[in-house]
């Protein structure tokens, strides 16, 4: 039986200090590579948890609140386009005008390839195996996007934290206070869509990084 010291020092090892370490210590060619091995670490920590079943993962997709859905993809779209030309505006739907079956692509794939790892490892194994860690369900949520946060330093650029805390607290919400994990993809799936497509994609791309030492 996993203790509560343990289950501690599990969260901050997998949620502190390997993001931290990748984040200064990993080449940003070997940054990829390194998320699979991350995900499939947390994958097996979340199968592993007492009491988690896979096809749970499941439960929500028809009661998706698509209200609540339809105002983040307005808020996320508002705010990426205004970021964009205002951090980056030759980059603004560069994706689109420039390379189409690329951001096609990007489109198509993102969801399962990004949107899906991501939400398993930061929600249903954040909550389910260390939520009872921290002292309440706003505290949690808080928490998740904080350490969803962390986990984009390996960008090293503000934009990249701001945006992935602000998403983190959006999927955060979907899962724990809705208890729907597949809105939570879908939230996450529709915000990195937007991200790309307005161009705000170079500051989630290894070629950017420009470590500050």
């Amino acid at each position: 039986m996993v203790t509560r010291r343990l289950l501690q020092i599990e969260f901050l090892a997998f949620y502190v200090a390997v993001p931290l370490a990748m984040a200064v210590l990993m080449p940003p060619r070997l940054l990829f590579p390194a998320l699979a091995g991350f995900t499939l670490l947390g994958a097996l920590l979340l199968h592993l948890t007492p009491g988690f079943r896979w096809r749970d993962l499941a439960r929500g997709l028809g009661r998706i609140d698509w209200r609540f859905v339809a105002g983040f993809s307005l808020a996320t779209l508002g705010v990426a386009v205004a970021v964009a030309l205002w951090l980056a505006p030759g980059a603004f739907l560069a994706l689109p005008r420039q390379s189409p079956a690329l951001w096609l692509a990007v489109l198509a794939l993102y969801p399962v390839l990004s949107a899906l790892p991501q939400e398993l490892i930061f929600r249903p194994l954040f909550f389910r195996r260390y939520g009872g860690l921290l002292p309440g369900r706003r505290a949690a949520i808080a928490v998740n996007a904080a350490v969803f946060s962390l986990a984009h330093l390996m960008y090293w650029n503000w934009p990249a934290l701001a945006m992935s805390f602000a998403g983190g607290l959006a999927f955060a919400h979907a899962y724990e206070h809705q208890k729907n994990f597949p809105a939570a993809v879908v939230l996450h799936a529709i915000a990195g869509g937007i991200v790309f497509t307005a161009g705000l994609g170079v500051f989630f791309y290894t070629g950017f990084v420009r470590r500050p030492f």
